[in-house]
């Protein structure tokens, strides 16, 4: 578990705006208060199949305070070429998914989201390219990071469940 929770430099997730898969404008502070996973998701992914462990794992603690956040992005291997609405009805159809969807967006590069920049870009708490699609983000109740972890961690893997309780218990 990362000490870096504690950089209170850092403004709160909450500080960003964002748009919804819908294409409304948004903000994280409607999860003000839970625990937040980031994704980046694409639906052409060999990880792909992880949409179904994150409504799962959204179904089982969303009422203990947690909420999965999905943020498409398109820039490992081209793996999500959909429009927002192809995309909504793909996680929808195959994969049932009622967690939070946004619009695409940049998690690395000169064009990064600045949600993204804030957390991981040279002045942030967990500093470092996402490696692929379906890297993860935790972020306490305060709205600050806590750790990350890489597509290769399940959505039921017992480390980053443990996080994700923890988090929620903090």
């Amino acid at each position: 578990m990362s000490s870096l929770a504690s950089a209170s430099s850092q403004p709160p997730v909450y500080d960003f705006e964002i748009k919804t898969i819908e294409g409304e404008t948004t903000t994280l502070a409607q999860h003000k208060g839970k625990v937040i996973l980031m994704v980046n998701v694409a639906s052409r992914c060999g990880f792909t199949r992880q949409y179904k462990g994150l409504e799962e794992l959204y179904a089982k603690y969303k009422e203990k305070g947690l909420v999965v956040c999905g943020f498409p992005c398109n820039q490992f291997g081209g793996q999500e070429p959909g429009t927002e609405e192809e995309i909504k009805e793909f996680c929808s159809s195959k994969f049932g998914v009622t967690f939070p969807m946004y619009s695409k967006v940049n998690v690395n590069g000169p064009n990064r989201h600045p949600l993204y920049e804030s957390i991981i870009g040279e002045n942030g708490p967990l500093k470092g390219n996402v490696k692929w699609n379906f890297g993860k983000i935790l972020v306490g109740k305060d709205g600050k990071p806590i750790d990350r972890f890489g597509s290769m961690t399940s959505p039921s893997s017992r480390k980053l469940i443990k996080a994700i309780e923890d988090a929620m218990n903090d």
